[in-house]
């Protein structure tokens, strides 16, 4: 256990800690099947941890297992996570310690939670959850969202996922106090995409990030802040054919009543196959360079210490 006891550290992350090196705290249901499929999530899991040691940092994925809420995990519990089918938010983490939960992945929001449970700074994903297009209807909208007004983490993504209401999720983000930026750009990116056409303040280094976290910590907000991160221009999918098939797609989860939980898996799986697969290899590359820039952002923090 760490020093919050209610966070199981890894052998790892608790020698990171004592040694004040530099950690990124990652999601683990991007890793598993719900996020992508096998091997994808294997690779697109090697490909964030290795960039993340090319900088001195060491990664701890967030996870629940056997009933304990983890910061890291050995090498032998991955197999776990690629296989988990059980999705854990951040109001199910008391349930799931509760209850014993054998395996459960975890979402942006329950992450953060553990990240700031245990005294972390920085956290990456590839894009959180946000406003969805009915949330009129059906007030769907992500705790994510509310953690990220909850929990003072850095959270770095590519963005909300494409298939939300970028702008009804900025207008709620502004909303809620959170600062919402851009990696060395003015405007949101929309996951596969760079560019969505919200503007929003851009940020252009590590030390800009880490003045505005600090300014955070002395105003005494309880908030985190969003670095969103554009997908590297090599690997961005064509944005009219996206937006066509995001159209299908939210018309089709009206169609099958697919709602809550389900609704992401669903498009991300609809969007491989209507992209023939060239969905997965934009999804790792933007992960991988989420990665990078967290990396970068967690060693300038550390040094300032």
């Amino acid at each position: 256990m760490g020093s919050n006891s209610v966070i199981r550290l890894s052998e790892e992350v608790a020698q990171a800690k004592l040694d004040q090196d530099p950690i990124v705290c990652l999601e683990s249901t991007v890793f598993s099947q719900l996020g992508l499929p096998s091997p994808a999530n294997a690779e697109a899991l090697d490909r964030c941890i290795n960039i993340l040691r090319s900088h001195g940092v060491v990664p701890a994925v967030t996870a629940v297992i056997n009933g304990e809420l983890r910061l890291g995990l050995e090498d032998l519990e991955y197999d776990l996570i690629f296989s988990a089918s059980k999705k854990v938010s951040v109001r199910d983490l008391p349930i799931a310690v509760g209850q014993g939960l054998p395996v459960g992945v975890t979402t942006v929001s329950a992450s953060l939670a553990i990240a700031e449970a245990a005294g972390e700074k920085v956290f990456c994903t590839g894009g959180i959850g946000g406003v969805h297009r009915d949330s009129s209807i059906t007030g769907d909208i992500s705790a994510d969202l509310f953690a990220l007004a909850q929990f003072n983490v850095l959270c770095v993504c590519a963005g909300a996922k494409v298939f939300l209401d970028l702008s009804m999720t900025l207008e709620f983000l502004e909303t809620l106090g959170v600062p919402v930026v851009g990696w060395q750009t003015n405007t949101l990116p929309a996951f596969y995409l760079r560019d969505s056409g919200l503007l929003i303040p851009r940020i252009n280094s590590e030390k800009e990030v880490f003045t505005a976290l600090e300014a955070i910590n002395r105003l005494g907000l309880s908030h985190g802040m969003l670095l969103n991160v554009p997908i590297p221009p090599d690997d961005e999918l064509n944005p009219e054919k996206i937006w066509s098939l995001i159209e299908e797609c939210v018309k089709e989860c009206g169609d099958k009543g697919i709602s809550g939980q389900e609704v992401t898996p669903f498009i991300l799986a609809r969007l491989a196959e209507g992209t023939f697969g060239e969905s997965i290899p934009a999804n790792l590359a933007l992960l991988e360079n989420n990665a990078e820039v967290a990396g970068r952002i967690a060693r300038f923090i550390s040094s300032q210490r």
